[in-house]
């Protein structure tokens, strides 16, 4: 099965070279349940024919806002639409979660209550899990059709399901502990408060269920279904 990854971002530049940029994180994070992979830096307007293109589809994360006015934005919620008409799988990942919800319909707004950056519990369905997040923005309103999957105290619609079409989530899966101390080095200062940077280094060595998110992803795209 192949997976388009469309990616929407890049890793600070002192990190890709031993980490990846975010398409690598993906391939990394999936690796071992049988899938090929083709990235499309749809943030330098390299995007994909069609849907057909590839057999699932993921969107990465972004230090971009959904709402900015710069030129991939349209596009890409044209294709998250036409990948919806042609039956392909979709998963979104933060950025990704937040452009799908409002390329249907919903609304993405700079969050009153601030930043979640590092290691954040969450329910998920019908568990407890722990997930890397970095961001601001967040889902304020869904779009038809979307399903609260996961949620907590800061973040409401933290992981939504769209029936068998779409699995998103706020949080980052691909994000190990190694990268989140990266970016509180190269980008959270002077962006990010600096208690929650110092929060989220103090919480760099706690165990997370980056492992469990690989495992749903891959079964939503394989059987558009995640437990």
């Amino acid at each position: 099965m192949k997976i388009g990854i469309l990616q929407t971002g890049h890793s600070p530049q002192d990190l890709i070279g031993d980490l990846g940029n975010y398409g690598q994180l993906f391939v990394h994070l999936l690796d071992g349940q049988g899938f090929t992979f083709e990235i499309f830096d749809v943030l330098n307007m390299q995007f994909p024919a069609g849907p057909a293109d590839c057999d699932g589809w993921l969107i990465t994360g972004s230090r971009h806002g959904v709402y900015e006015d710069l030129p991939f934005i349209a596009p890409l919620e044209d294709l998250v639409c036409q990948i919806f008409e042609a039956d392909r799988p979709l998963v979104g990942i933060c950025f990704g979660h937040q452009i799908i919800a409002q390329a249907l319909g919903g609304t993405v707004e700079k969050f009153s209550g601030g930043w979640a950056v590092g290691r954040q519990t969450y329910d998920w369905g019908d568990k407890t899990v722990a997930l890397n997040a970095w961001h601001q923005d967040q889902v304020i309103a869904l779009p038809e059709g979307a399903q609260v999957y996961g949620a907590n105290d800061h973040c409401a619609h933290a992981a939504l399901i769209y029936g068998k079409q779409a699995f998103t989530v706020q949080a980052h899966p691909e994000f190990g502990s190694t990268f989140v101390a990266g970016l509180a080095t190269h980008r959270g200062p002077g962006v990010v408060p600096d208690p929650l940077l110092d929060q989220a280094r103090a919480d760099l060595d706690k165990p997370n269920d980056n492992d469990l998110l690989a495992r749903q992803i891959g079964r939503f795209f394989k059987e558009r279904a995640i437990s």
